[in-house]
């Protein structure tokens, strides 16, 4: 039930990062849980190995490398999707990852910690 209730609130998060970024837009909320996944599983897999290769500089610039690397992954995203999902470039992209972060952060300060 859990993984439900993740699934449709990332859904929800990449629906309203889509629509307030102007670039940005996501064919419906259906695809809007998909990007969410498609996102999550890149950032992981390709993320997650792009982070430990760039471990040093990313240490060396606190972090902007990964924020970067983010970016980055939410433009891979856009291409796997096709005409389902698209943000308008770099920038762009930026914005829609920066949104999304404040989204999550305040959906998690709002739904608490159960454990």
């Amino acid at each position: 039930m859990r993984f439900i209730i993740s699934l449709l609130l990332t859904g929800l998060v990449v629906a309203v990062a889509a629509y307030l970024v102007p670039g940005a837009q996501v064919a419906g909320f259906g695809w809007a849980i998909i990007t969410g996944l498609v996102i999550g599983l890149v950032n992981a897999l390709v993320g997650g190995l792009l982070r430990l290769f760039t471990f040093p500089l990313n240490w060396l610039t606190f972090g902007l490398i990964s924020f970067i690397i983010t970016v980055l992954m939410v433009m891979l995203s856009d291409s796997l999707l096709g005409s389902k999902f698209d943000v308008g470039g770099f920038w762009n992209a930026t914005l829609f990852a920066i949104v999304v972060a404040v989204l999550e952060m305040i959906i998690g300060k709002v739904g608490g910690d159960e454990k």
